[in-house]
């Protein structure tokens, strides 16, 4: 994929995170075992302890120029960006509750080797 999709990616989500969360975020990156030798998958997660995303709304939160909370500024535009670049490569993009008590977002990519 293009460098600058991979910034564009993790830019809106480290942005969404620290926009949201009250003390903390936490970023890891995981490689996971590929179905053949020419491409390997990889998982980029980014989570916070902020107030979430609620089940029934993550969906929503991925439309273009849909804002769940009008409290903090924004546009609309971040995950519905991440969602369109994770779709364009193949990959998966979930919306889930952290561990930490916001918001998770998990990606899943496949990279060529």
């Amino acid at each position: 994929g293009e460098r600058e999709d991979l910034e564009e990616l993790l830019g809106n989500l480290l942005e969404n995170a620290m926009k949201w969360a009250r003390n903390a975020v936490s970023v890891s990156v995981v490689p996971l075992t590929g179905k053949d030798d020419t491409a390997s998958l990889f998982e980029i997660a980014i989570e916070d302890d902020g107030p979430g995303i609620p089940e029934d709304k993550a969906r929503d939160a991925l439309k273009r120029g849909r804002r769940l909370d009008e409290t903090k500024p924004g546009t609309g535009l971040g995950l519905a960006i991440v969602a369109d670049l994770v779709n364009e490569y193949g990959g998966v993009l979930a919306l889930e509750r952290s561990g930490m008590g916001g918001l998770k977002a998990v990606v899943r990519l496949r990279g060529l080797l």
